[in-house]
């Protein structure tokens, strides 16, 4: 017989499956990506293929390799050439498209190789060509291509300090594409002019163009300035690797040239067009709620802030969903969407969506009815091969039952263990999407 408490569990699932299929990458490019006679529509730009000289795919994130899968449905052999660079575990295979494995978040030498494979595709663009490009979340880490005097390993310092010390994915790509040659809209300055259709799926909140996998096809609006006074603010200009701070100053004083701003001329025959998101997400996650017999309401499509923080904004509305009925009636399902961040003080194993599960499970002690699934649909949260976690009003009493203390384990950051030893684990494997995080909390009758 199944308890109340495992029926919530099961129904947050079925609302979260809901709205990971929502942005299964294949559908979103095929709502995208269609031939009308000879022409290729992308979005509502038409290109005439009697006029066009080679196609050429690149693509580069979480959900790449899913989203060649469907450019080659629509097009198969119109397509001259293509490499797409994606996680590893997250390839599939292509007829048409070499497949690239790489590390995320943190930058490898196999992502390095990958990368300069790719922009000697586009090198070899002409200004004839259409130049396809397959934008998803983890893009930023998958594709690193360091400029000159600056070192993989420079790279890779400056990536772990910026994921540990509590910085944005603004902040964090503000300062990778100020020591990369191919983030920041400049692999457009590659490409000889061709044609460049992006088709992205967003993974930062807002869906800002250059943000996303730091915009490799769209013109950056930050400066060399803008990223050592993220360095400062972080107090990480003494910590980060001598050559970066070096590189970052020599771009304040114009002595290496800016990013493409916009307005630069090469963006003229460059579409950007976002596919998939957070928000498509939710309303799909909605729908289901809706359907399981729940009151929804999406809360928002842009949470931000420390996840622990954020646990407890959530844990208290659903309090006063018990307590008053406001703002909605029980049943209910809060949803909301986005991308906390977690400043790390200890040496712990976890995610941001763990930590928030964690936070929120403490917050909710005592509460009845009521249960939260945090998870990234990317199908991993942190360095680890959870998803996310289930907390719930009881979660704390079992710990202790356990000898768990849950405020240990929050300030070491190891929620993954803690969740671990109650088997409230959300383990999806990969799910070859990324639209950041997705929390569903219900409040039973």
């Amino acid at each position: 017989m199944e308890t109340p408490r495992e029926n919530l569990k099961r129904r947050a699932e079925i609302i979260f499956r809901a709205g990971l299929a929502a942005v299964d990458p294949e559908a979103c490019v095929h709502r995208h990506l269609h031939l009308e006679g000879d022409r290729l529509m992308v979005g509502d730009v038409a290109y005439g293929l009697n006029h066009l000289g080679r196609i050429l795919v690149v693509g580069i994130g979480k959900a790449a390799a899913a989203m060649a899968r469907a450019v080659e449905a629509v097009l198969g052999d119109r397509i001259t050439d293509g490499l797409i660079i994606t996680k590893v575990g997250h390839a599939m295979p292509l007829k048409h498209c070499r497949v690239m494995e790489a590390a995320h978040p943190v930058p490898d030498e196999n992502g390095v190789r990958a990368t300069r494979a790719l922009l000697e595709i586009v090198a070899a663009a002409a200004p004839d060509d259409l130049l396809i490009c397959l934008i998803s979340g983890g893009g930023s880490a998958l594709s690193p291509a360091p400029v000159a005097g600056i070192s993989l390993a420079d790279k890779q310092a400056t990536t772990r300090r910026l994921l540990a010390c509590g910085a944005t994915i603004h902040e964090i790509n503000t300062v990778r594409k100020h020591l990369s040659r191919i983030k920041g809209g400049q692999l457009c300055r590659h490409a000889n002019g061709a044609s460049v259709a992006a088709l992205i799926l967003s993974d930062v909140i807002g869906d800002d163009l250059d943000i996303i996998a730091s915009g490799i096809t769209a013109p950056d609006p930050g400066t060399f300035a803008d990223s050592l006074a993220i360095l400062e603010q972080y107090r990480l200009q003494d910590s980060v690797p001598g050559p970066v701070k070096a590189y970052l100053a020599a771009g304040c004083t114009g002595k290496v040239p800016e990013t493409p701003k916009p307005g630069d001329p090469r963006f003229s025959r460059v579409q950007n067009h976002i596919v998939g998101n957070i928000t498509t997400a939710l309303l799909a996650a909605e729908a289901e709620a809706r359907r399981q017999g729940f009151h929804p309401l999406v809360l928002t499509a842009m949470l931000a802030g420390e996840a622990r923080e954020v646990a407890k904004v959530l844990s208290a509305v659903a309090r006063e969903v018990r307590r008053s009925g406001h703002p909605l009636p029980a049943p209910a399902c809060l949803l909301s969407g986005g991308e906390t961040t977690v400043t790390l003080n200890g040496q712990g194993v976890g995610g941001r969506n763990m930590e928030l599960a964690l936070a929120a499970a403490m917050a909710l002690e005592g509460a009845s009815g009521t249960i939260l699934l945090s998870a990234g649909t990317d199908g991993s949260d942190g360095p680890t091969d959870a998803a996310g976690a289930f907390a719930d009003g009881g979660t704390c009493r079992r710990a202790k039952a356990l000898g768990l203390k849950p405020a240990a384990f929050l300030a070491d950051n190891n929620a993954y263990p803690f969740f671990q030893a109650l088997g409230d684990l959300f383990i999806t494997g990969p799910t070859r999407t990324n639209v950041m995080d997705l929390q569903i909390m219900l409040v039973d009758a």
